[in-house]
């Protein structure tokens, strides 16, 4: 394992950082607080019932994929720890970890590029002030730098774990003669 250059360790350490501002955001509304949104009467909306679970689902599974991005810089994203049945002690192939991780980095870029697209022309969710839609504006803006971030993190796996060239399994050097 080549080392890790140490602007990637900061950026796999970043990344999940970013999706916690949005994640508490969240889970403030799951804990019965209306965050400042309202129903186009004025009154406060809550998350009741199946939201509340959907709504704390969905920000443990936001911080639980990124700290994936550990994985690019971890030696666990190049063996597969032995305590897993089956695969430990295997070598991750680069391309296992090289393609989900692109994927991800671009749908993000998609998704968060999507959700932001009224962003200066208005936003349809109602908030009793601008005080509290700037809170959740506030909250949601650093997850358009998770897409790019990771994406710059897989390049470097992809860098370390190849040398600029990845090779198959199967494809040996011309030097060796079957």
């Amino acid at each position: 394992m080549t080392s890790v250059p140490r602007w990637a360790e900061r950026v796999a350490h970043l990344i999940p950082l970013l999706t916690l501002p949005s994640g508490l955001w969240r889970i403030g509304l799951a804990l019965g607080f209306s965050m400042g949104t309202v129903d186009l009467h004025g009154n406060p909306l809550y998350v009741r019932g199946w939201e509340v679970a959907y709504v704390v689902g969905l920000s443990v599974v936001s911080e639980l994929l990124a700290l994936l991005s550990f994985g690019l810089v971890r030696p666990w994203g190049e063996v597969v720890p032995r305590w897993i049945p089956w695969l430990g002690g295997r070598r991750v192939a680069p391309y296992a970890a090289i393609i989900p991780a692109t994927l991800g980095s671009l749908g993000l870029i998609g998704i968060w590029g999507y959700g932001f697209r009224d962003l200066f022309t208005g936003i349809d969710i109602p908030f009793a002030n601008d005080g509290w839609a700037a809170l959740m504006i506030g909250a949601y803006l650093p997850l358009l730098l998770w897409g790019p971030l990771l994406l710059l993190l897989t390049w470097a796996y992809y860098r370390r774990r190849s040398g600029g060239q990845l090779k198959f399994e199967s494809e040996r050097p011309s030097s060796v003669r079957a």
